[in-house]
């Protein structure tokens, strides 16, 4: 029992600590928020390539995963970069409350519904009910921070389909795990794992997002 005191203790700290780190340079943005976001993508890869070079995986996946993570990871840093310097912070809010709330519905409603299990080869916890619960709790956050700050170009319900690239990319984290044989991407986080085991969801989010405001598809609506 102290254990597990101590363990929830270092994770909430933790979760403080990385919290204030992000929500500061978030909120100046700028050279803060471009650094944050450059050595951030640097550590995700630096775990990415350690998960790959022991995944057991046929042919020549390994290289396919190889050039797949810095696409990924480059393109959602630059995603999240061109939303906050361009559309403001509470764009970029909109885009990590998708997330965050994505998470927090998938918990909760696989917990309170359980059922069906999504994906039990790859990760044997979550289920159905989680996925339909992060991708309800993601319209949700969409909706209402979306609507408060001004987010025009691309319906707000796009969250429930924001929910379900947040969870299919933490679903794919999870099979590369797996297929490397550990439990967490990486020892960088005391409590949580790696910095990809925290953003495994972000990535596809803030890629396919970042892609439509640089397309021109979502803008904030002027005030006044």
């Amino acid at each position: 029992m102290a254990s597990g005191k101590s363990d929830l203790w270092v994770r909430i700290g933790s979760a403080i600590v990385m919290f204030a780190i992000a929500g500061t340079a978030l909120w100046f943005g700028g050279i803060a928020f471009g650094l944050l976001l450059l050595v951030g993508g640097a550590l995700v890869l630096v775990e990415w390539f350690a998960l790959v070079r022991v995944m057991a995986v046929p042919g020549g996946t390994k290289k396919i995963l190889l050039l797949l993570g810095p696409l990924l990871v480059a393109g959602s840093m630059a995603g999240l970069w061109y939303i906050r310097d361009h559309l403001g912070v509470t764009a970029a809010l909109w885009v990590f409350g998708m997330v965050w709330a994505t998470d927090i519905g998938a918990y909760f409603a696989g917990r309170a519904f359980g059922g069906a299990r999504l994906a039990p080869t790859i990760s044997p916890s979550k289920t159905w009910s989680g996925l339909i619960g992060g991708m309800i709790a993601a319209l949700v956050a969409s909706a209402t921070i979306g609507d408060r700050g001004g987010i025009i170009g691309v319906p707000l319900w796009i969250g429930l389909f924001m929910g379900l690239a947040a969870q299919l990319g933490d679903l794919a984290q999870s099979w590369m795990k797996r297929r490397a044989g550990v439990k967490d991407s990486g020892k960088l986080i005391p409590g949580h794992g790696g910095l990809f085991d925290r953003v495994d969801g972000l990535l596809p989010v803030a890629l396919i997002l970042g892609g439509l405001a640089v397309a021109g598809q979502i803008a904030v609506r002027a005030a006044g």
